[in-house]
C-alpha cells in the first residue's frame, strides 16, 4: 500500500489460491476510496479471484486496474474462470480510465471472458494487452468486441472514450488486422496505438493504415517489426504514405524493422514526411529498413523545412556508409536545436549512459538537499532556549519613577 487511494501488491511474488490467502491483504482496505489497484507479479487462482471480484465490485472511484502478469503457473482451465470474475466486476465501473492485462498467457482460448467488459464498459480510455499470445483468432475476438462497443456508443449518440490501444507481441498477423482496422475506424478517437511485433504483413498493414486514418487526433504510432513491403511490392508503404496527412498532431512515429525499402529506393512515405505531411513530428524511428544515402539526403534537406519539429531520429542498422555527409548534416542540424541523431549502436548506448548519469545526478542532489535539511533541523533542535530579558533601559526608567515619588522631610 503506497497511499490511502492506491492498493498495490505489485511484484510481491504471492501465490494466491484461496480466499484465505487474499484476505489478510484486503481486510484493512476501504474499497470505496481506492483509485488504483496494482496486482502485477503475483499469481491468482479461481477462489482468490472471486474474493478479489467482491472487493472490486465495492469500488466506486477506481481509475486504474492493473492486472498484468497475474496468472503465471496457472492451468489453462483456471485462467478463464479467474479472468471472468475480475472482468465482470469491472464491467460497470464508470470511473475506470485504464485496464492493463498484459503479460498474461491468454492465447486464443482464454479471451472470451474479456468480451462483456470490452463491449459494455465504454468509460475506459486506455487498453493494455501486450504479450498475451492472442494469435489471429484471439486478436479477432478482442477487435470485434471493441467494434461492437463503438457501434453501441454511436447508437446511443455518444462519442467513444477510447484513446490508447497497446496490443504488441501478440501474433495478430493478417488474419485479425482488417477487424482491428474496422474497430479503429469505428472509434475514431484514438491518440496512441502500439502494435509492435505482430507479424502483420502488407495486406494487414494496408488495412490498418485505412482504419487509423479515421482518427485525426493520433499523436503516437508504433508499428515496429511488422512488414510494409514484400518482394518489391509497395502497397503497404503507399497506404501509409496516403494516411500520413490524416494525423496533423502526430508526435512519434516508430516504423523500425518494417522493411520500408526492399531494394534501397527512397520510400514514398519518407518523401511525404520530408515534404511536411506531419509538421509536429518530434520523434521518428526508422531503424533497420534498408535505407541508403539517397534517403538520408532527402531527410537532411528537409530538417529545416518539412521536418522542422523533428528532435530525435533513429537510423541504426540501415545501409550507412562511414562518414556519410548527409548523416553529418542531419546530426549537426538536430544538435543546433537541441535534438539528436542515432545512427549507430554506440550513440544509443551513449544516450542511455547520459540519461543514467543525469538520473544519478538528480538523485545525488536530492539526497544532498534532504541531508542539509536534516542537518539544519538537528542544529536548531540542539540550540538552548533563551528567554527574553527586559531591556536595561526600561528597568532604569522604572527605578527613576519610583525615586521621584520619595519625599524627604
Amino acid at each position: 500500500m503506497t497511499s490511502s487511494t492506491i492498493f498495490s501488491l505489485h511484484g510481491k511474488g504471492l501465490k494466491l489460491d484461496t480466499r484465505a490467502d487474499l484476505e489478510p491483504y484486503l481486510k484493512d482496505v476501504d474499497p470505496t476510496i481506492i483509485e488504483e489497484i496494482h496486482f502485477g507479479g503475483n499469481t491468482i487462482g479461481v477462489d482468490a479471484s472471486e474474493a478479489l471480484s467482491e472487493f472490486l465490485s465495492k469500488t466506486t472511484v477506481l481509475k486504474v486496474a492493473n492486472f498484468a502478469d497475474i496468472f503465471t503457473g496457472r492451468l489453462i482451465s483456471e485462467i478463464p474462470q479467474a479472468l471472468s470474475s475480475i472482468c465482470d466486476a469491472l464491467k460497470d465501473k464508470t470511473s475506470l480510465v485504464e485496464i492493463n492485462l498484459s503479460d498474461n498467457a491468454f492465447g486464443g482460448r482464454s479471451v472470451e471472458p474479456m468480451v462483456p467488459f470490452l463491449i459494455h464498459n465504454r468509460s475506459f480510455q486506455i487498453l493494455r494487452l501486450n504479450n498475451n499470445g492472442l494469435g489471429p483468432a484471439g486478436g479477432s475476438v478482442i477487435a470485434n468486441a471493441l467494434l461492437e462497443s463503438a457501434r453501441l456508443s454511436k447508437a446511443e449518440g455518444k462519442t467513444s472514450n477510447l484513446r490508447v490501444v497497446i496490443c504488441g507481441r501478440n501474433r495478430l498477423e493478417n488474419g485479425s488486422a482488417p477487424i482491428w482496422a474496422e474497430a479503429f475506424a469505428a472509434h475514431g478517437t484514438l491518440e496512441e496505438v502500439r502494435m509492435v511485433q505482430n507479424g502483420i504483413r502488407m495486406e494487414g498493414i494496408t488495412a490498418l493504415a485505412k482504419g487509423l486514418a479515421q482518427n485525426p487526433n493520433i499523436q503516437h504510432i508504433d508499428l515496429q517489426d511488422n512488414t510494409f513491403t514484400v518482394d518489391g511490392e509497395r502497397t503497404g508503404v503507399e497506404a501509409w504514405t496516403e494516411a500520413l496527412s490524416s494525423w496533423p498532431h502526430l508526435h512519434t512515429l516508430n516504423l523500425s524493422d518494417c522493411v520500408l525499402s526492399s531494394e534501397g529506393e527512397i520510400p514514398a512515405l519518407i518523401e511525404a514526411l520530408a515534404e511536411g505531411s506531419n509538421p509536429k513530428l518530434h520523434t521518428l524511428q526508422l531503424q533497420n529498413n534498408n535505407l541508403e544515402s539517397a534517403t538520408f539526403e532527402v531527410i537532411a534537406n528537409a530538417i529545416s523545412s518539412g521536418l522542422k519539429s523533428l528532435m530525435s531520429l533513429e537510423l541504426q542498422w540501415n545501409d550507412v556508409e562511414e562518414d556519410d555527409e548527409h548523416l553529418e548534416n542531419i546530426s549537426l542540424s538536430l544538435k543546433q536545436r537541441g535534438g539528436r541523431l542515432f545512427a549507430s549502436d554506440e550513440e544509443e548506448e551513449d544516450s542511455e549512459e547520459e540519461e543514467k548519469e543525469e538520473q544519478e545526478l538528480e538523485k545525488e542532489e536530492e539526497i544532498e538537499k534532504v541531508a542539509k535539511e536534516e542537518e539544519a533541523a538537528a542544529v536548531a533542535e540542539a540550540l538552548p532556549v533563551i528567554t527574553p530579558v527586559a531591556p536595561v533601559k526600561d528597568s532604569a526608567d522604572d527605578l527613576a519613577d519610583m525615586l521621584s515619588k520619595v519625599e524627604i522631610r
